[in-house]
């Protein structure tokens, strides 16, 4: 059934953004001479361009129209992007503000927590927006 989240474009999904990860992570430290925002900027950029790629053709098995679905996934990572971190911040700064933790604690973990967000909403994204089934 196309409709159904759990299923094996999920696991397909966590694959692609394991790679896109550590080809993110393995550009930006080999680009660190280059500084911190211009390594970083091409390291997302290459990790995004693997996704969308690996995701099109590997995980959802898109037939739409390249552009079209290149504008697509780029609104959905934006969208979901703003989505999951302005949720994370608040709510992780309410759940770990009376601990022990340094700042620098919170704001790792809460990083974290908005990573954990931004893959389920990416992923709903992706599958019903980006490269949904017609």
């Amino acid at each position: 059934m196309k409709n159904k989240i759990f299923d094996q474009t999920l696991v397909k999904f966590l694959l692609v953004g394991a790679g896109n990860t550590l080809l993110s992570m393995v550009l930006m430290f080999l680009l660190e001479d280059l500084g911190y925002w211009l390594s970083t900027a091409i390291a997302y950029l290459a990790g995004a361009l693997l996704s969308f790629f690996l995701n099109r053709y590997f995980t959802f098995k898109s037939r739409e129209g390249f552009w079209r679905s290149a504008v697509k996934f780029a609104l959905n990572v934006a969208l979901c992007y703003l989505i999951a971190y302005s949720l994370a911040q608040p709510i992780a700064g309410w759940a770990l503000g009376m601990t022990p933790l340094s700042s620098v604690w919170v704001e790792r973990i809460t990083k974290l927590f908005g990573m954990a967000i931004y893959t389920a909403i990416n992923y709903i994204g992706q599958k019903f927006f980006a490269f949904a089934k017609k």
